[in-house]
């Protein structure tokens, strides 16, 4: 308990004391979050705080954890993809560039530390996975997760909240079962982001920009894969799914309507849950409350109702799924012809 709470606090105060030094840099640097159509803020804001972020992360998990095997990889992984996220919040990367960086950190925890979902345990009747389908499900996996985190990162503070709540999900299962090499992870890059959010919430100074997002998606896909290997835990492949409801519901939701409306799944819009709440009128602090809620509330019930099976979980999480965007739609509908 000791550690798990050092690894933490220290990820937080690294976190918290570099950024304002990040901020400075930025501005100076004018390396700045111009506004558009799609933004919600209306002044240049320094896209760096993701680098504050790393920081606490990696220097909690490098003074605190332990470097099995796993965490190696998954450290090297999220080094690659922090420098191209630097480098894209910068000058810019292209789509191309990111995909591959993103490919080859999953390759490495793949191949060299052998992460990879191995079994379905009977969700939607599947068990046990052949070699092949279970490396190229799980590559499928870790890009759509560490994207998908990116993409809900649209207003201040709504990424940064989720994560933290991720982390601390995972980071409950992992200590509650001994798995404390991940267990330190997982808490560390909760410090981490709560450092950052001193500076994100509500007027936020500073963005985590794409080496933010990224690199916590892509630790989040990690620590989802060893979740759902984790026997011990009822119905861990629909649990993961639980914890991470709002940035695969919202993503899968997305891609959805852009394919619906004939446009590309990856052309960017104003379609995420963020932005019909704020249609509805709430501010980004109501907005982050109420996915946060809905976030946990789904953790909370899914975790009450695991002996359920996975099967009947993830029908239960889908027709909910559906529900509720059918009624945010016509709720955001209504309110677009009361303002004509």
């Amino acid at each position: 308990m000791i550690e798990s709470l050092l690894i933490f606090f220290w990820a937080m105060l690294i976190s918290m004391f570099s950024i304002p030094t990040i901020i400075n840099v930025a501005h100076s640097k004018s390396i700045l979050d111009e506004p558009d159509f799609r933004k919600h803020h209306d002044i240049n804001t320094p896209r760096l705080g993701g680098l504050g972020i790393f920081a606490g992360f990696m220097t909690g998990v490098a003074i605190f954890g332990q470097m099995s095997p796993g965490i190696q990889q998954l450290l090297a992984g999220s080094l690659i993809i922090f420098f191209v996220g630097v480098k894209d919040d910068i000058n810019g990367v292209s789509v191309f560039k990111k995909f591959f960086v993103q490919v080859l950190a999953a390759g490495i925890v793949l191949f060299y530390a052998d992460i990879r979902i191995s079994s379905f345990q009977g969700l939607l009747g599947v068990y046990e996975l052949e070699i092949g389908i279970s490396y190229a499900f799980t590559f499928l996996v870790i890009l759509c997760i560490t994207n998908a985190v990116n993409l809900i990162d649209g207003i201040n503070g709504l990424a940064g909240t989720i994560v933290i709540i991720i982390c601390f999900s995972f980071g409950a299962y992992f200590y509650y079962f001994g798995d404390m090499n991940y267990a330190f992870v997982a808490f560390a890059l909760a410090g981490g982001m709560l450092g950052f959010l001193r500076y994100n919430f509500g007027e936020a100074v500073v963005f985590m920009g794409d080496t933010g997002a990224l690199v916590s998606g892509f630790i989040v896909s990690i620590l989802a894969i060893h979740f759902i290997e984790m026997r011990e835990v009822v119905s861990s492949p629909a649990m993961a799914l639980g914890i991470l409801f709002i940035p695969i519901f919202d993503t899968l939701r997305v891609f959805v309507i852009r394919v619906y409306n004939g446009v590309s799944p990856f052309m960017p819009d104003r379609n995420h849950l963020h932005h019909y709440l704020g249609y509805l009128g709430m501010s980004h602090s109501q907005t982050v409350f109420v996915l946060a809620s809905l976030n946990i509330g789904v953790i909370f019930l899914l975790k009450y109702y695991a002996f359920l099976g996975n099967t009947t979980l993830l029908i239960c999480l889908g027709v909910f799924a559906i529900i509720f965007s059918l009624i945010l739609e016509f709720l955001v509908k209504r309110k677009k012809v009361e303002n004509v």
